[in-house]
């Protein structure tokens, strides 16, 4: 079921796939699971929430970030974006970050498993990266108010890049106290999901 489920939802998503891909999604599901069970990295711990809550969520925004050279993923966490970006755009450089030790280290065992060598693992806090090349997108997944995670990461954006930040109905009042960035609400639809999603694009004016 966990592969019928999961490419019906790609398919319904409109994602281009193939079949390792798919297996490195449902791998990615598995070891979460597993580790979850000493780690606590979510509270979500039925297979098929899972599946919708976290794959399928970050699955809805993989198609706005396609023919992207850098990205990097604030906050990461159990690696929601980054991972499943990792996955489905092989040719894009992903960097996530996180200052909890114990999550970085879930996702560096990710990177081994999955084989991910488009995917580096930071830990630190993001304030203090000092990268050697700035970042086309900054995304980041319930990290903080975009105001803050404007404030935290701005050194980090290249001078033409731009941030996606993936939202609830609640991040949308948050706009408005962001300075200097043009913005746009991107309205997402997660297959099995209710809960409405957005993802913000913000560009420096």
């Amino acid at each position: 079921m966990d592969e019928k489920n999961l490419t019906n939802g790609l398919s319904a998503l409109d994602i281009k796939f193939n079949q390792e891909q798919i297996e490195q999604l449902i791998k990615y599901k598995n070891l979460l699971l597993k580790w979850n069970k000493a780690f606590s990295l979510t509270a979500i711990k039925n297979d098929n929430d899972v599946l919708t809550h976290h794959l399928l969520d970050g699955l809805s925004v993989v198609n706005y970030f396609n023919q992207v050279a850098s990205i990097l993923d604030v906050g990461s966490g159990m690696g929601v974006p980054g991972v499943i970006l990792a996955i489905m755009c092989p040719n894009t450089n992903v960097v996530v970050i996180d200052s909890n030790s114990k999550k970085t280290a879930f996702l560096l065992q990710v990177k081994i498993e999955l084989k991910l060598h488009n995917f580096q693992v930071i830990n630190k806090r993001v304030e203090d990266y000092r990268p050697c090349k700035l970042f086309s997108v900054i995304t980041s997944r319930a990290f903080a108010n975009l105001k803050l995670f404007v404030n935290l990461t701005e050194h980090l954006l290249d001078v033409d890049g731009k941030y996606l930040a993936m939202k609830s109905e609640l991040g949308l009042t948050e706009i408005n106290q962001v300075d200097n960035y043009t913005s746009n609400i991107i309205t997402l639809v997660v297959p099995n999901l209710s809960a409405q999603r957005y993802l913000i694009e913000m560009k420096r004016k």
